[in-house]
């Protein structure tokens, strides 16, 4: 601006040194239209947003999506949940009947069904001991459950539970019975004499 402000005078200077009025001359506002103009586009008349039932239908479209997935998700983490639980225990039980062998010890395996945990411990531990594996023990997934677990013993227990583990690596025979938030259903069977673990579909009780 300042430039603009005392190039005038040496303009009109210019033009009186020379014999020239400058109303004859084009002026300086003249002179600047000759440069470009910045360019302005025009949006066409056929350009337009999204109207509103357009986006509604993208949103029901988005819920239809959305309703088929989770549950098929929720369904899916829930069998992994249940999956992993078995798993957990079969590698619980197979510890435990090689320590009871090894250390020529019975072991029990202990389950608190309400709270969905299970510890367990050599039968020559202290008291004191044996509360501390409880402290220790390990709980199922919040979407797994333990309905109920048979025993050779006692029967159908539905607020805890004892398994025993002989010296000889004999298992008392039971059932344990599991459900995830699904309404999918596992048994497992320990065996007594074979010390190994048979997995059920659905809810299995032996009758005696």
């Amino acid at each position: 601006m300042i430039i603009r402000f005392f190039s005038i005078p040496v303009f009109l200077l210019t033009f009186h040194a020379a014999g020239r009025s400058p109303e004859k001359e084009p002026s300086l506002f003249a002179l600047e239209a000759n440069f470009p103009q910045p360019l302005i586009r025009k949006i066409p008349g056929n350009a337009r947003g999204y109207t509103l039932i357009e986006l509604i239908v993208v949103i029901v479209i988005l819920g239809l999506v959305f309703g088929l997935t989770v549950p098929k998700f929720k369904q899916a983490v829930s069998r992994d949940s249940l999956d992993s639980s078995v798993l957990r225990i079969i590698g619980l039980v197979e510890d435990l009947r090689e320590s009871a062998i090894s250390n020529q010890v019975s072991y029990l395996l202990n389950f608190d069904l309400r709270e969905k945990k299970l510890w367990a411990f050599a039968s020559n531990v202290s008291e004191e001991e044996q509360e501390h594996a409880k402290e220790r023990a390990a709980r199922l997934p919040d979407d797994v459950e333990i309905e109920d677990i048979w025993t050779w013993t006692n029967g159908r227990l539905y607020e805890e539970a004892t398994i025993r583990f002989s010296k000889k690596g004999y298992i008392e025979q039971s059932m344990i019975h599991l459900e995830s938030e699904d309404g999918r259903q596992l048994t497992l069977e320990l065996t007594p004499f074979l010390g190994s673990i048979i997995i059920h579909e659905g809810y299995v009780l032996i009758d005696r």
